[in-house]
């Protein structure tokens, strides 16, 4: 999905059933141009929260650059220091590898249920790829799930970058998907902060190198955070970036991000103050994703071999694969072995399972409204268990109930073959882990109606 990250956020099926995309779907839009920060509406609710003290929490929706220990942390003991009277408490939704398109699904469960008093958003890496009337609707649906639960939340959109964009921002430009994303945060006067527009002048004037792969640096986890101290260098003088081309170091490439949000906060505090609550407009796009949803699994009609792993009701002494919190995000967690379905009914527009991804997974069968595509539940990225969704259908008849089943089926996958070359001696390394042909799915997305 994302030519530049590492991370992948969706294995989707090699068709969309039922569905006629969109015309402009794929149609460029007009690129941005490229500043640090435009403060719009400002952050009100939140400065006058930390001006009183007390508990301010500060919610980060995002990808993997988000979810490294570097601008989240940061940016969070910066404000801290600006505001010692208040007690600043992180909310953490990032999950690497994923957009927009999984971001909204989630914020009842990851957001919105604790109460925000400010939420970033960063996509603009994960969502390369998306078309851009997609992404329009998944940050707008974000937008006003916020502001009709919170309408005392700030909201501010921030902007990563990877290798692939520095061009297009030295040349003036924000990338198309930062550009979407300015529509909605004009729509809806959020203000935004693009953190990269630093680290591409400084790349251009030869003083970075973006791809450091093998920089010596101390990946510090950002707290006392001084922006007066001379920046870390690598032996050619120049400053490391990130390791990929994606992901930035944690005292160089993160430390750069969050003097950038430090720069932006005097502009973004300069804007007058409208202490109302946020009121909801009418829709930009009226296929935003204001009603994506989400439900626990066992409301679908489960048959065959399931196994619940995690959630009240699990099974004694179950064995949850690798060592990530999956709890945090997933409320239960189920295990199917081959011949396992799932069968569900919708009215609406979009579809989706919330599930792992990893190197014991195998393949499905998915049919809507009897139309069938397949889709294998471990990608080139596969030696490990991540966060993932499969999609089911985007773009359906949004007045029609839409027959769902899913079936994991019994085939083998040469999964050395699937892995990208560099990973493929671990099936050799550790065969046992790639053995099996399992389904590890949380929830069901799903934007509209859900039919009983």
């Amino acid at each position: 999905m994302n030519r530049s990250a590492v991370f992948i956020a969706f294995l989707l099926c090699a068709f969309i059933p039922t569905a006629t995309l969109h015309a402009e779907a794929s149609a460029p839009i007009p690129l941005r141009d490229a500043v640090e920060c435009t403060p719009r509406g400002g952050l009100p609710h939140f400065f006058a929260k930390l001006q009183r003290g007390g508990i301010v929490k500060v919610a980060y929706l995002g990808g993997s650059i988000t979810a490294q220990a570097g601008w989240r942390v940061q940016s969070l003991a910066y404000f801290q220091k600006l505001y010692p009277q208040a007690k600043l408490e992180e909310i953490f939704a990032a999950i690497g590898g994923t957009g927009s398109g999984m971001g909204v699904f989630r914020m009842d469960h990851d957001v919105i249920a604790q109460k925000p008093d400010l939420l970033f958003v960063e996509f603009a890496v994960n969502d390369s790829g998306t078309p851009p009337p997609e992404i329009i609707q998944n940050m707008e649906g974000i937008v006003r799930k916020t502001y009709k639960t919170l309408p005392d939340c700030d909201i501010c959109f921030v902007y990563t970058i990877t290798g692939l964009q520095l061009k297009e921002i030295q040349n003036g430009k924000m990338s198309q998907t930062a550009s979407a994303m300015e529509q909605v945060a004009d729509g809806y006067q959020i203000p935004s902060i693009h953190l990269g527009i630093e680290v591409a002048r400084l790349d251009k004037e030869g003083k970075l190198l973006f791809n450091a792969s093998s920089a010596k640096v101390e990946e510090v986890e950002g707290k006392g955070l001084d922006t007066s101290t001379n920046m870390r260098v690598g032996a050619d003088g120049k400053i490391p970036f990130s390791r990929d081309g994606v992901h930035p170091y944690l005292d160089t490439g993160h430390r750069l991000y969050t003097e950038a949000i430090a720069r932006s906060i005097p502009a973004i505090q300069a804007i007058p103050a409208n202490l109302e609550p946020h009121r909801l407009r009418q829709p930009m796009d009226p296929e935003n994703m204001e009603t994506a949803s989400t439900v626990p699994l066992d409301k679908a009609n489960m048959s065959g071999p399931w196994t619940q792993l995690t959630g009240p009701g699990s099974a004694p002494n179950s064995k949850v694969p690798g060592d990530m919190h999956f709890s945090r995000f997933m409320a239960s967690l189920w295990k199917g072995e081959p011949g396992a379905e799932l069968a569900f009914r919708f009215k609406g527009t979009r579809a989706a399972i919330y599930d792992l991804i990893g190197p014991d997974c195998g393949k499905l069968e998915i049919t809507v409204d009897g139309t069938s595509c397949q889709a294998n539940r471990i990608d080139a990225y596969g030696t490990y268990y991540r966060i993932s969704s499969v999609n089911v259908g985007s773009n359906l008849a949004r007045d029609q109930v839409h027959e769902v089943r899913i079936k994991l089926l019994d085939d083998p996958l040469d999964k050395e073959n699937i892995l990208m070359p560099s990973k493929r001696d671990d099936v050799k390394t550790h065969p046992s882990k790639y053995e099996g042909l399992y389904w590890y799915a949380g929830a069901i997305f799903f934007e509209g109606e859900w039919v009983h």
